[in-house]
């Protein structure tokens, strides 16, 4: 058995030529069982078994096929011997490549460069004319610094390998005659550091690659998120801004989730009580301030007005000019205490207004219970929520008739029977009224829990005297109630209900 070199009976002057001829490709030997590189003859005999015979025992071909390991070296014998060891153990996984100079050696590179190939592994002589090796090795780690570099020398250049270690990351070193079996160990050893470096390399990349992807992704989730926040923000301002328009317990009622769900005719049917409310002579009020003013009075009135009734369950259904229409779903005192505390409310403004020479102003409420289609009305292009009912009438006429008996806070017959405990508040009958030419003649009643103290007082003192004459004139004894209202008069002068039914008597009387 012998073993083959194609490049034995090369010769220096062709060397270069047949060297890029066969690069590409390389003698292949098929191995026998113990994965040995070599190839039979006619008489096996004639080859000796080798002592220092070796496996590769490396990556699989499909990984390293193009892996290269460059042999540089001035002594063509011993270039050709080396490349001869290195065929016999690493050709059938690595190409081998050799050159005769540090200039070649640099060529070879640049072609395996062009061919993409890597170049794994370079073992260079260290003496060399021109280039010596430790240059050679350097000029290589500065364009590949991944490859692994092995100095081959047959003198111990101290400065060449100190150079090479420190500008070339030198590997190793060996000496001349190697030991065959050294040879191919370390070149074995360093060629699966290099595959393990880069394999290593490459998962490094592909960690990298993969982190810049997650915080891209990153990045771009957290645009989202922003963007999601700012546009949740802005749903929250525009839900905000809607329940301005729209009370969110009007769309509870409808039961909507949101203002989106609401549509045209949307309705329901609940027993509710409406308070009306109203500024005084508003209109003579108004003309003696700038529109900008007349803006700032009524919106720093209102507002003083809306903690009264969402204090007690109650939500302003709308705002007309300067009035005020609430609805209160639970109990009637809501609406009644809700009431009272306005006109307690307005006393402190009005002490405010004082003390920078404003005018006080007063309010008429009027309050009524009862069932209340609340719904939707308006077009396709414009909607607006409405209370629509008998009692939405009512509370409003109450609410004029405070004008005309001079009183704060007037509530219907179905207000007072709907109160748990009627006594628990300062009420009066004051009249029968009718709403409208159809509608039945029903009492209302003032609620003066919120008068000035002293006058107060006197209509409880004076309150079932009072009554009584009410009844009588209802009952068209007029003598007898003119003579009770006299009475309370002289109790509470004033009173100025009691001086309307005085009037109203002495009519009935001269009528006869």
């Amino acid at each position: 058995m012998t073993l083959i070199s194609r490049d034995s009976d090369r010769q220096s002057q062709n060397f270069r030529e047949i060297s890029c001829k066969h690069r590409c490709t390389p003698l292949t030997y098929p191995p026998n069982p113990k994965n040995f590189v070599e190839v039979s003859t006619q008489n096996e005999s004639d080859v000796p078994s080798h002592p220092d015979s070796f496996v590769c025992k490396s990556e699989s071909l499909l990984e390293n096929d193009r892996l290269v390991i460059l042999c540089v070296d001035d002594e063509l014998m011993i270039l050709n011997s080396l490349k001869r060891e290195l065929e016999l153990a690493f050709q059938e996984h690595y190409l081998i490549e050799i050159a005769q100079s540090g200039e070649e050696a640099l060529e070879v590179f640049e072609d395996l460069i062009e061919e993409d190939r890597e170049l794994a592994l370079i073992i260079s002589d260290c003496v060399m004319p021109r280039m010596r090796g430790d240059k050679l090795l350097q000029r290589i780690h500065e364009i590949s610094p991944q490859t692994i570099k092995i100095m081959l020398t047959g003198q111990a250049d101290i400065e060449a390998i100190s150079h090479a270690i420190n500008h070339a990351n030198l590997y190793r070193y060996l000496s001349k005659p190697w030991h065959s079996l050294d040879l191919k160990l370390t070149i074995q050893e360093a060629i699966d550091c290099f595959i393990k470096k880069r394999k290593l390399s490459d998962r490094n990349e592909q960690l990298r690659s993969i982190n810049e992807q997650l915080e891209k992704q990153l990045k771009i989730r957290a645009q989202t998120i922003e963007i999601l926040s700012e546009r949740e923000q802005t749903l929250d301002r525009l839900n905000y801004a809607y329940q301005r328009f729209v009370p969110n317990r009007f769309l509870q009622y409808l039961q909507k989730d949101s203002i989106i769900d609401v549509e045209l005719g949307d309705r329901i049917e609940q027993k509710m009580s409406v308070l009306c409310a109203d500024i005084r002579n508003f209109t003579a009020f108004s003309e003696q301030m700038s529109p900008e003013d007349n803006f700032k009075f009524i919106n720093a009135y209102l507002s003083r007005m809306e903690p009264a009734i969402l204090d007690r369950h109650g939500f302003i259904d709308k705002y007309i000019g300067d009035g005020i229409m609430a609805m209160f779903d639970r109990r009637a005192e809501n609406a009644v205490k809700s009431g009272i505390e306005m006109l307690q409310t307005l006393k402190k403004y009005n002490q405010t207004r004082k003390k920078v020479d404003r005018q006080p102003i007063s309010i008429g409420i009027g309050i009524d219970t009862g069932n209340v289609l609340l719904g939707t009305v308006g077009s396709r292009s414009r909607i607006d929520s409405a209370a629509i009912g008998e009692v939405v009438s009512c509370a409003n006429r109450l609410e004029q008739l405070t004008k005309y008996y001079r009183l704060s806070l007037l509530i219907s017959q179905e207000t007072l029977s709907n109160l748990e405990n009627s006594l628990t508040n300062q009420i009066r009958k004051i009249d029968r009224v009718r709403v409208n030419s159809q509608s039945p003649w029903q009492w209302i009643f003032e609620v003066f829990d919120a008068d000035v103290s002293e006058l107060r007082q006197r209509k409880l003192d004076t309150k079932s005297e009072f009554e009584r004459a009410v009844s009588c004139y209802h009952q068209k004894q007029f003598s007898e109630a003119r003579k009770r209202f006299q009475a309370c008069w002289r109790h509470n002068p004033k009173d100025t209900v009691v001086r309307l039914y005085l009037q109203r008597t002495q009519q009935q009387i001269k009528v006869g």
